[in-house]
């Protein structure tokens, strides 16, 4: 089998009224989507998305004509062309999904199958005061969540707190809250310095009050000595970080000088699938948790859990959702069906072979901006 052509449709999805996600600088009007497309010569198209894929057709050569199931080889080839260029991950999902059609088998499966449906974590987007997001968990309560990630902004960490503290006291112990503090990278045009050490410090021994689960990205990246910091002070809650560290041997010293609890590594923003699993794998057999963050779209969230299934990941997923400006249906507009949970607050792995991805050509042809 050979590869005869990669396309890309670049999609965008006006967001009318505008997503206010706290890590933005200015509310998002609109939502962008690349779809890749592997095509074959035995008639086998591989789909996959996630980043943008901006300077791909540069690198495009280097896959032509090559076998797609020789994974190992595009991985490295990815991580030659990601170094000159942009974050081609996508690509890497589209061979995975065609690598499965081969197979007859969920990619979940060739991962190694340790589970076949992984309990969710409603992942919040925007900052709400308390009242506001008690009725959201309330609301999420009652759709099948069994757990929400909160995010604090970090010039508005005192209403932050009062807002876990408000879910906490109105959905009770048994319901799990995340908090997300989304200080360890920034968006373009996002200059404003992160909190210090040491209000930081104030705040998560505050947060490990409330019995919050985790705490997520608390500081920069950089501050490896700040992140151990935070763990020692707190021992009953875990510090969670890493979804956007694009550099494996940055990951590995993590891993080595046991920065984190939670591992959260976006196989289509940071390190790719096959790597992904090789470092949630060192995770586990030190006992801690590959979690990945999956904040794209519904074909970022399915190659994020085939990953984590595949590797026994957890104990929850994310599924971004914070109703009404971030639904399934926005986040899944180029999927023929939006992605959903059980009433039992997981996410299946589709049965179909590869990822189970099922486009939606009409909103793709409605969509389409290049």
């Amino acid at each position: 089998m050979k590869i005869t052509d990669i396309t890309l449709d670049r999609l965008r999805l006006d967001l009318d009224p505008p997503l206010r996600a706290a890590w933005d600088p200015v509310p998002r009007d609109h939502f962008d989507a690349t779809v890749v497309r592997v095509h074959t010569d035995e008639g086998l198209t591989g789909i996959g998305s996630g980043d943008t894929m901006d300077g791909f057709e540069a690198f495009k050569n280097l896959f032509l004509g090559e076998d797609p199931l020789d994974i190992v080889r595009h991985v490295k080839a990815i991580e030659t062309a990601n170094f000159h260029g942009g974050c081609y991950w996508p690509l890497e999902v589209a061979l995975w999904d065609i690598i499965g059609k081969v197979a007859g088998l969920p990619v979940a499966t060739l991962f190694g199958n340790a589970a076949r449906s992984l309990p969710v974590y409603a992942s919040c987007a925007e900052l709400k005061p308390p009242a506001e997001r008690v009725e959201s968990a309330l609301a999420a309560r009652e759709n099948g969540f069994r757990a929400m990630k909160i995010r604090i902004d970090r010039d508005r960490a005192a209403e932050g707190v009062l807002t876990v503290a408000a879910v906490r006291d109105a959905l009770g112990p048994d319901f799990v809250v995340m908090v997300d503090l989304n200080q360890s990278w920034r968006m373009a045009g996002d200059t404003a310095a992160g909190t210090d050490l040491a209000a930081t410090r104030r705040l998560v021994r505050r947060l490990a009050e409330l019995d919050v689960f985790w705490v997520e990205e608390p500081l920069p990246y950089a501050d490896i000595d700040g992140f151990r910091t935070l763990r020692a002070e707190n021992p009953g809650v875990r510090i969670a970080g890493g979804e956007m560290q694009h550099s494996v041997p940055e990951i590995l010293r993590y891993l080595e000088t046991d920065v984190l609890d939670i591992y959260q590594m976006d196989v289509v923003l940071a390190v790719g699938m096959l790597r992904a699993r090789t470092l949630a794998e060192l995770a586990q057999l030190r006992h801690r948790q590959f979690t990945p963050h999956s904040w794209t779209n519904g074909v970022g969230v399915l190659a994020n859990l085939q990953v984590s299934a595949g590797v026994g990941g957890g104990p929850y997923f994310e599924f971004p959702y914070d109703p009404p400006r971030w639904t399934p249906a926005r986040r899944d507009f180029l999927l023929s069906q939006p992605l959903t949970i059980t009433a039992a607050g997981e996410l299946e792995v589709p049965a179909a072979a590869g990822l189970g991805i099922e486009l939606d050509e009409e909103a793709i042809g409605r969509w389409r901006i290049s």
